[in-house]
């Protein structure tokens, strides 16, 4: 027995997951502590937060096909190694110039009128979106080929490591903010920056020894496809509407080893067509995407992203306008990832019992199902919709008047200078001008909406583990990377129009409309999903029956597209 926990311990598959739980933890420290330090840095005002996160999301979206086209065009160990290093590097580098800042801000003041200080806040929030996007790269290389690759032919496995990655994400959104968290409260920003740079320094050797094991442990990652044979591009861009038997569809390519592949001469290129390639990659990208059997699937998957139904910065501010205290709002956080939790147990239950399309299906009725919860929360005592109130009257008459406007606290830095509070039960204002309090309100519609929130997070990431493995076993070894690279983009795309969304209706009486926006983009979601299963499965949709472990999830009838 002792040397079976041994044999875990030293397997590739552990090490994957422990490598991704460093990795992990040390990602939403960074992402939580880097918008509460620019918050302070920038006198308790949002606006470095709000570019910060702007440029983050333009730039996967301008960038995700082009990361992943890099990541499809190098070996796995080398992508995996300079990502990470790009990535703890940036973050190392960040926290340098953030500690720098927060010791000398007043003399930075008072170089050049300030423009100095400007400069060092431009530098952190590029370094950081840097980190970012290295990030995004190590993600596509790991969690959408390696772990294919470690897991092997045996889809059963492959499923359970998907289950158990979204489990150490679940855990760590949590507890990664609230351990940086206190040691800010207790401490201090500086001491916060540099405990996360020690971290990372930390962090980054164990994370590359790791790496270099699993590489060693799975022989199959040095061999990697070098190119997709002329038969393979016409199957990863059939149309949809063209029939095909079960045979014909998306087929495992044969691997080649890239170290011994040798690229015939190139042509030299003119600096015009060099200039040109990487929008040319970016439009290759995008139509492979759309040429993709799983292209609804993915589509389904990115539409769930345009939300304010999650424990975000918009729907925790919302909370506190209602009046919930931080320590109410911790337990609710926490509840959502134990739910989250249970949709990872709930997908891999649901993929043995009824198939891998199937549970895409079941995931998104549930999902839906729970969001009718917020949308009756919309109209329950307490909800505070009122469309006949500007969303920028009050900014506007404060404007005229030239008074200063109350500001909203930031969730991350509520959340971060709040957690003693936590411990003692003590609430914390939402707004810092005290005759700008709301008043106590009843607690039906707030109740409500977060009970359905937290209960639909059952059947949203059990849809999101469909919709990643589907990814992963349906497209064509040699375009995995952009094509995840461009799914992430359309995340990334549908994330940033909510909060577009919020910009344009940015007052609590606004936030009812919000609600039923969203619940309308999550049912337009699983519309897209349905008609992708349905053309799949045919006659079959609703047949539940147990599929072979390791065979297809799903067999499709003469006359789909594919083998899914």
């Amino acid at each position: 027995r002792l040397g079976s926990v041994v044999a875990y311990l030293t397997s590739a598959k552990f090490l994957l997951y422990l490598g991704h739980a460093l990795s992990t933890w040390g990602d939403r420290m960074w992402h939580f502590a880097v918008s509460v330090f620019l918050v302070e840095l920038y006198g308790n005002s949002l606006l470095l937060t709000a570019v910060y996160g702007l440029v983050v999301a333009g730039s996967v979206l301008l960038l995700g096909a082009l990361i992943g086209d890099w990541v499809d065009k190098n070996s796995r160990l080398k992508v995996a190694q300079t990502s990470l290093i790009v990535q703890n590097a940036s973050v190392i580098l960040c926290g340098i110039i953030l500690m720098i800042i927060f010791l000398f801000k007043t003399q930075l003041l008072t170089l050049y009128h300030g423009w100095v200080l400007t400069m060092c806040y431009i530098l952190v929030i590029t370094i950081a979106n840097i980190a970012n996007l290295a990030s995004t790269a190590t993600a596509i290389t790991i969690q959408r080929d390696w772990i294919v690759v470690v897991a092997g032919e045996d889809r059963s496995k492959l499923a359970d490591m998907n289950a158990t990655i979204r489990r150490i994400d679940q855990l760590t959104n949590i507890l990664a903010p609230m351990a940086v968290g206190q040691i800010m409260t207790f401490g201090s920003p500086m001491i916060g920056c540099g405990f996360i740079s020690g971290w990372n320094l930390m962090s980054v050797c164990v994370e590359y020894l790791l790496l270099w094991k699993v590489y060693q442990k799975t022989p199959t990652l040095a061999l990697k496809s070098a190119k997709v044979e002329e038969s393979e591009l016409k199957q990863l861009n059939v149309k949809k509407e063209s029939d095909m038997k079960p045979a014909e569809g998306v087929q495992l390519i044969v691997e080649k080893d890239v170290t011994g592949f040798e690229p015939q001469q190139e042509k030299e290129v003119g600096c015009a067509a060099r200039i040109a390639e990487p929008f040319v990659t970016f439009r290759d990208g995008w139509v492979a995407y759309y040429n993709q059997p799983v292209f609804l699937a993915g589509m389904g998957l990115a539409f769930l992203y345009m939300t304010v139904l999650g424990f975000d910065c918009i729907t925790t501010g919302y909370a506190y306008t209602q009046g919930l205290s931080g320590s109410m709002l911790s337990l609710l956080m926490g509840a959502s990832a134990v739910t989250g939790i249970m949709g990872t147990v709930a997908f891999t239950w649901l993929r043995r019992k009824c198939g891998l399309i199937r549970t895409g299906l079941i995931s998104g009725l549930a999902q839906f199902a729970c969001l009718i919860l917020c949308v009756i929360s919309v109209f329950m005592p307490g909800s505070p919709l009122d469309l006949t109130v500007s969303p920028f009257a009050d900014i506007g008459a404060r404007l005229f008047k030239n008074e200063p406007l109350a500001t909203m606290a930031s969730p991350e830095r509520v959340f971060a200078t709040g957690l003693p509070n936590l411990l003692n039960g003590s609430t914390t204002p939402a707004y810092s001008d005290p005759e700008m309090s709301p008043e106590p309100v009843p607690l039906i519609s707030v109740s409500l909406l977060f009970a359905g929130v937290i209960a639909a997070r059952v059947g949203l990431w059990s849809f999101d583990l469909t919709v990643t493995q589907l990814l992963q076993e349906n497209v064509v070894e040699s375009e995995r990377g952009i094509i995840n690279g461009v799914q992430n983009s359309m995340n990334y795309l549908l994330d940033l129009l909510h909060f577009i969304m919020v910009i344009l209706a940015p007052n609590p009486e606004a936030f009812g409309l919000l609600v039923l926006i969203s619940v309308s983009f999550v049912a337009m979601g699983h519309i897209m999903y349905f008609r992708f299963a349905q053309k799949t499965l045919g006659k079959q949709l609703f047949v539940c029956r147990t599929p072979d472990p390791k065979a297809a999830p799903d067999s499709s009838p003469p006359g789909n597209t594919s083998t899914v």
